[in-house]
């Protein structure tokens, strides 16, 4: 059994996900829709700084110089690092590896950061860490609101340094997989671990569900 030191201070890295194509919502960057007069990217990183983020790599692909173009506008949010997936056509898992393998495994744990959750702030990513920190099993959390699997996720350095030496096809997704024995379910209340945007319709409906507007690159709201 794993024993933790809750209130000790770790070493937390990020890997921040921002290279998709956004096929299901016209070809546009998700990373670059617009909430409350922040890009969704924009609000990712506020919230990695805010909760005490040691480092962030980002991970551009499609799209990548309007994302890139972005993200030199907020480098003073981070100690941050930008790499293109030159192989972003392949899937997801391919900016997965690229981002771990350009962060390193000098971190005592590793979050993994999807670009399109709208509702994802610092409290969120503060109670993450927190979770990991005060674990008794398991080196991996994973967030769980009503039996569906949530992001972002989060790594021991340990298991980070064993992706990394089991080869290029490996990523987290196969390795949890793999070893759901040292995956952490963590049940909660919070469905803001399971919001994300793949579809103008998604946008519509969490719009007027929840009286926010959102507003596409170049367009106009929703």
């Amino acid at each position: 059994m794993t024993q933790s030191k809750p209130y000790t201070q770790i070493r937390v890295g990020a890997v921040l996900l921002a290279a998709g194509e956004g096929s299901r919502m016209g070809n546009i960057p998700k990373c670059l829709i617009q909430l409350d007069g922040l890009t969704l990217l924009q609000r990712q990183l506020i919230a990695l700084s805010e909760a005490g983020v040691d480092e962030v790599v980002v991970v551009s692909g499609h799209h990548h110089l309007a994302v890139e173009r972005e993200l030199a506008a907020l480098k003073s949010l981070n100690p941050m690092r930008v790499i293109r997936n030159a192989h972003a056509n392949e899937g997801q898992a391919t900016s997965v590896r690229l981002g771990i393998e350009t962060l390193g495994s000098d971190f005592d744990a590793v979050i993994m950061a999807l670009s399109d959750q709208p509702f994802i702030d610092s409290h969120d990513i503060k109670a993450l860490i927190a979770t990991f920190k005060k674990r008794t099993v398991g080196e991996i959390i994973l967030p769980m609101f009503n039996g569906q699997r949530g992001n972002p996720i989060i790594l021991s350095g340990s298991v980070i340094k064993t992706i990394l030496a089991s080869g290029a096809k490996m990523v987290c997704r196969n390795f949890m997989d793999q070893h759901p024995e040292l995956v952490h379910q963590w049940q909660t209340q919070n469905d803001h671990y399971v919001v994300d945007v793949d579809t103008p319709e998604d946008l519509k409906a969490l719009s007027k569900n929840t009286g926010l507007i959102f507003s596409l690159p170049n367009s106009g709201s929703l």
